[in-house]
């Protein structure tokens, strides 16, 4: 995977259009959340792209943080600071903050192994919906809305044993639902592995939005068209 196919930089300033976004989204991450289709009223670029853009630009620390504020549009320019210090802001022009970014410990910038971490880190987000979402959601009784589908990120971290890796993996080491109203927040725990040796963990916290009591035969037609787009796509 090449990272620099899926945004343009242009004097500290990286834009991503929506049909980058939404390419990064269904090859690299297996993604067919509506929210990444270019048409898309709502459409958003992936929060991965956007932490691969991080690790592309300023390295892999063993410790980072993503806070995401903000939900970045088509043809966004965002500024990334020219110093990379323990704590970076991503603003647009107009000072709007998407991104809030923590990293402390050693760092590297090893572009082949930062491009394998972000394809395995993708891979495993890719897989959370169905796969993993749709049975947290039927335990608690509830379910997106299938006709305005909203699932985002709203942090996510990574701690690092050290950075001397080939190979990362990530595996699900553990899941958290938290229900509010109409809002439910699920957190993904993962362990990094390489070569079969545990080497790390994190989290990938994420926002369900529009939450309705559950109908399985409507959660049961959503999942069948999700999972045909994705059919469609891997067949063009």
């Amino acid at each position: 995977m090449i990272l620099e196919n899926y945004y343009r930089i242009e004097q500290n300033r990286i834009r991503v259009s929506a049909e980058q976004a939404s390419q990064f989204a269904k090859k690299i991450a297996n993604d067919f959340n509506p929210l990444h289709d270019p048409d898309s009223r709502r459409f958003c670029v992936p929060g991965d792209l956007l932490f691969g853009l991080i690790l592309d630009q300023y390295g892999l620390s063993q410790h980072m943080r993503f806070e995401f504020s903000g939900m970045v549009g088509n043809g966004v320019e965002l500024h990334f600071p020219e110093e990379d210090g323990e704590h970076l802001s991503i603003l647009d022009d107009n000072n709007k903050e998407y991104l809030r970014v923590q990293r402390s410990g050693e760092t590297i910038h090893d572009k082949a192994l930062i491009s394998r971490l972000v394809q395995a880190y993708v891979a495993f987000s890719g897989h959370a919906f169905p796969w993993v979402l749709v049975p947290l959601m039927e335990a608690h009784g509830v379910m997106i809305n299938p006709d305005r589908p909203l699932i985002i990120y709203e942090n996510m971290e990574i701690h690092l044993n050290n950075l001397a890796m080939e190979d990362p993996q990530l595996r699900l080491s553990g899941t958290c639902f938290n229900l509010d109203g109409k809002r439910g927040e699920v957190q993904l725990n993962y362990t990094l592995s390489d070569q079969g040796n545990d080497i790390g963990h994190g989290s990938k916290n994420m926002v369900l939005g529009g939450l309705r009591p559950w109908d399985k035969d409507r959660m049961g037609a959503l999942v069948e068209e999700y999972l045909a787009r994705q059919e469609r796509f891997s067949r063009n």
